[in-house]
């Protein structure tokens, strides 16, 4: 589950402020995985200039802008700059990755007997989620504008890049595309120990 390259979003000067934070006397770089969308605040090596959605390597051991990954972060700690610049870059790993998503859809499971898992993508009724089911069993899809050519929906990158802005926002109840959020005890809401 870790992530080996991520997308730059923003770059944030020393001495900026950041929700939880002192004054710093380090650039950080915010980003996100390119595997499972984990948002990440890095630091870059030393004198090098890092553009938003350049995707830099984040193992260890290897040639990098990024001297090391500080923390993993949450929506809410993401700049300005940072929001503007997610739904961009999530595009630009759906579509760099597209077959894993058109596999998405080829092999969605059902969730329960009433709810089916394409119904957790955004504008998915029981309608368009029969007429997907019963185009892929007479063949695979092959890409996303396949998917749109054989089914009413419209633009399935779009569809995809949504869900995962909201799993990233943790606007969802189960996770599909992203690694789900661990929070510490503390950001966790308060519930009283049973007796």
């Amino acid at each position: 589950m870790f992530e080996t390259h991520a997308y730059i979003l923003s770059v944030v000067p020393p001495k900026e402020y950041l929700r939880n934070s002192r004054p710093r006397d380090e650039t950080l770089a915010q980003g996100v995985g390119e595997s499972h969308f984990t948002l990440l605040e890095m630091i870059p090596q030393r004198g090098m200039k890092l553009h938003p959605q350049e995707r830099v390597s984040i193992q260890r051991n290897t040639q990098s802008k990024i001297d090391h990954v500080k923390r993993r972060i949450f929506f809410e700690d993401l700049v300005p700059e940072s929001v503007t610049e997610l739904p961009l870059v999530v595009e630009m790993i759906v579509t760099k990755h597209e077959h894993k998503y058109v596999q998405f859809f080829n092999e969605a499971a059902p969730l329960t007997t009433r709810k089916h898992s394409l119904q957790l993508l955004p504008g998915i009724g029981q309608t368009l989620m029969w007429a997907i089911l019963e185009e892929r069993k007479k063949e695979p899809f092959k890409n996303f504008d396949d998917i749109a050519n054989r089914t009413k929906l419209q633009n399935p990158k779009k569809v995809i890049t949504a869900r995962i802005i909201d799993e990233i926002r943790e606007d969802v109840k189960r996770w599909l595309f992203v690694r789900p959020p661990k929070r510490d005890e503390e950001e966790r809401d308060y519930s009283p120990p049973r007796r």
